[in-house]
């Protein structure tokens, strides 16, 4: 599987301070840019797989509002959460 309890564990302590802090909102964007680049890589060779095409949509609309939070809450966990997983607005 792509994405296995290990994987989300180092996604968790890197980004969230410790294995079991997966609500951190950096920990989920994290672990939604992850998904999102696997869903993306999957679309380019099935291009008809509309229902993976909207998990994609979800998972975008979700990972923007979790970023809209954390600009509102924190502009500089934000800024340093965009740097390190390279997203752009």
């Amino acid at each position: 599987m792509y994405l296995d309890s290990e994987k989300k564990k180092e996604f968790f302590k890197k980004f969230g301070g410790s294995e079991e802090n997966t609500g951190s909102t950096e920990a989920q964007i994290a672990l939604f840019t992850f998904r999102i680049a696997h869903l993306t890589g999957h679309l380019k060779s099935n291009k008809k797989d509309f229902g993976t095409q909207r998990a994609l949509i979800k998972l975008v609309g979700k990972r923007r509002s979790l970023l809209d939070y954390l600009k509102r809450k924190d502009i500089n966990r934000y800024r340093a959460i965009i740097a390190e997983l390279g997203l752009r607005k």
